[in-house]
């Protein structure tokens, strides 16, 4: 607080106070003065011949930009063996090492600069303090930064005035958020997955079993450059979980991926449409449908989602219509803003700002979590430390609350961006040029820990085994920092000889009978993946044409915790005999009354009768053992009598329905426990002709 206030107070010592720190902090640099490439200084004709050849080589790739950086370092270096008391060579190894995953690199070299030659170029301090920064020395950074803008005039000083005092308002941040360690692990994903060269933006299915990320690798589709940044064009990679940690990844070519700029920006949570990012029009958003094992050729998305602006970064809500994405489209708080819009009958609304969400900065990688209210996304406003952080709210009542930065080490002074969380709330996925990359970004698993006690259920082994590079941690101890409040119910659709089928699978609010969404298995595998946010009452049905449509109920608390479900659905084909459970058919206790909740499970059976004229129906009610046979087999009538009735009277016709109670005496769980109870409580139909 001292040193604040005299710099605030003497700033024409600022100079000799950054000096003093210079020889404070670099102990091991020896005296010594710029040393140009000139042959009076070596003796060493050939070799300096090579230097020279070297610095020119990588100084040329350094004036092309950030895309020649690494480049450019590997000549440099070389010069630097051979001259490494020159001031230009260290402060252009300098400025290329801050533009790679080795920026704690730069400080050495860019702090020899300042030694030998300390105005060897104008903007050495702002690099110096933009070095400290990156590896969080917030304190000497605020110095560097603010001896910068003094150094600048009038004009130069009003241009990066702003500039630099945000970088010095994140840095003081910064010095808050390190006070308080997030309880994670952060592990790179290995070559498995990441590579030398820029790997991110990283989507993930909700149960974790499949993996998309953008890389620029040289083996691109068409192994070219952006002539604009000189780095390779990106192209989408998928890798699918396997066993241990292990990874299958593979690199599709046409339709998913091009000869130019392909980015993958979203993913449903069953996987199954993908958002890919396409730089045509200012930057638009394209989909793509997994039909069996083939992505379906991407198409834009339509105005008002697209437009002659910029849109980018997308996430889709676990109900398959709300849709989360990026854009600078005038409207915007800032520079890029997160928007939403909804799909009803194919149609997109009228994207919504969320303006108590973004900030005169850009915000850029949302994601909306399958819990389908806590919206993840990175920013450069709000309380960052540095670049891009990332931050969540979450949706109460319609309305998002106060951004919350999650912390270090999950941000950095760097760039932190495209985080995404699986739906048990374990692990999160994110790219970042941090300390521990193979060469430049990279994707990161982070694990969050707590202390729990050990878990009775397989989620126990669950964490255990995804966190098995972690050997030296017990992890049947530990759970998700927050727990989501959801089901995550996979598996697959299968007739009953075990072949795997495309079926539709519909999820209703049983207590407003509105349809939330509408999802498809895969035709391939018949599998599927839906996610059921906590706090309504679903009704499933499952249906094709052909078969007997399937019946589900998940009534889930508001604040369950997360739960995965595995569970097969089998299909029968319409025939006599066949046998379907009607599971979101309620009654009030002891009583034949219909609930309206009923309703939305009714009405499958009317449009099931319609399409299948030729088809009559028992319907059956059935009980648990509790109270006599007498009194259970006249409820049991009674509710089937109660379908019937209700059957009839939306117009099918009473030739075709017959009604019958069994009381207790064909249960399909045992009566010893409440839950196998609940099952045999059931109202079930049979077909009995088929004209």
């Amino acid at each position: 607080m001292l040193l604040k206030n005299i710099l605030n107070k003497c700033d024409k010592y600022l100079k000799f106070i950054v000096l003093i720190l210079f020889f404070l902090q670099s102990k091991n640099i020896i005296l010594a003065q710029d040393v140009p490439f000139e042959s009076n200084y070596f003796s060493d004709a050939e070799g300096l011949k090579q230097a020279k050849k070297n610095y020119k080589t990588g100084s040329t790739l350094f004036i092309k930009g950030e895309g020649y950086y690494n480049e450019a370092l590997e000549y440099l270096l070389k010069a630097y063996q051979f001259n490494p008391d020159n001031a230009d060579l260290n402060y252009k190894i300098g400025i290329c090492y801050l533009n790679t995953s080795f920026k704690e690199k730069a400080l050495e070299h860019l702090e020899r600069a300042y030694y030998l030659k300390h105005d060897v170029h104008s903007d050495l301090n702002f690099y110096l303090a933009r070095a400290y920064h990156l590896n969080m020395n917030f304190d000497t950074a605020i110095i560097y930064y603010k001896t910068f803008i003094n150094s600048l005039d009038t004009k130069q000083k009003t241009k990066y005035l702003a500039e630099i005092n945000k970088y010095i308002q994140e840095c003081n941040n910064g010095k808050e958020l390190i006070k308080y360690s997030e309880k994670v692990m952060i592990d790179n994903l290995g070559y498995s997955i990441n590579s030398i060269y820029p790997d991110y933006a990283p989507v993930i299915s909700a149960d974790e079993s499949m993996l998309i990320f953008t890389s620029r690798r040289p083996t691109n589709m068409g192994e070219m450059r952006d002539p604009q940044s000189g780095k390779f064009y990106e192209d989408i990679y998928i890798a699918y979980l396997e066993d241990w940690g292990k990874w299958k990844l593979e690199h599709p070519e046409e339709p998913i991926n091009s000869i130019y700029h392909d980015a993958a920006i979203g993913l449903s949570p069953d996987g199954q449409t993908l958002y890919l990012y396409k730089g045509t029009n200012g930057g638009d958003i394209y989909v793509s449908y997994l039909k069996g094992s083939n992505w379906t050729n991407p198409v834009p998305l339509p105005y008002p989602i697209n437009t002659k602006y910029h849109e980018s970064s997308a996430s889709l809500g676990p109900d398959g219509k709300t849709l989360y994405f990026v854009s600078d489209r005038p409207g915007s708080v800032g520079g890029r803003d997160i928007w939403m819009s909804k799909n009803n009958n194919n149609q997109w609304s009228y994207p919504i700002n969320l303006t108590n969400i973004n900030t005169p900065y850009d915000e850029e990688g949302v994601f909306i979590h399958p819990d389908g209210k806590t919206l993840y996304f990175s920013s450069k406003g709000h309380n960052t430390m540095g670049g891009y952080d990332i931050f969540k709210s979450t949706n109460n009542n319609g309305k998002w609350s106060k951004p919350i930065n999650l912390g270090y080490p999950i941000n950095t002074p760097d760039d932190d961006l495209y985080y995404v969380l699986s739906a048990s709330g374990i692990h999160a996925y994110i790219s970042s040029s941090r300390k521990g990359t193979l060469g430049d970004q990279d994707i990161f698993m982070i694990t969050y820990l707590i202390a729990k006690p050990v878990m009775p259920s397989s989620e126990a082994n669950f964490v255990a085994w995804r966190a098995h590079p972690l050997q030296d941690i017990k992890f049947e101890n530990f759970i998700g920092e927050t727990s989501p409040s959801l089901i995550l119910w996979k598996g697959r659709v299968m007739d009953e000889m075990g072949n795997p089928l495309e079926a539709q699978i519909i999820l209703t609010d049983n207590e407003t009978g509105e349809q939330i969404s509408e999802f498809y298995s895969n035709s391939e595998t018949g599998k599927f993946l839906v996610s059921l946010p906590g706090g309504k009452n679903y009704g499933v049905a499952v249906k094709k044409m052909g078969y007997l449509f399937h019946s589900e109920n998940f009534n889930i608390p508001e604040n369950a915790p997360f739960k995965e479900v595995n569970k097969d659905i089998i299909l029968k084909k319409i025939a006599i005999g066949a046998e379907v459970i009607l599971n979101n058919i309620f009654f009030d206790f002891n009583k034949a009354t219909l609930r309206p909740e009923s309703k939305t499970e009714l009405e499958n059976v009317i449009e099931f009768l319609q399409q299948n004229p030729n088809v009559s129906l028992e319907i059956s009610g059935h009980t648990d053992n509790v109270g006599s046979y007498e009194y259970n087999l006249n409820l049991s009538e009674k509710r089937a009598q109660a379908v019937v009735d209700y059957l009839i009277q939306q117009g099918i016709p009473p030739s075709r329905l017959v009604y019958k109670g069994y009381s207790y005496t064909k249960p399909i769980a045992s009566n010893s426990t409440e839950e196998g109870r609940q099952l045999n409580r059931r109202v079930e139909f049979k077909i009995i002709k088929v004209n």
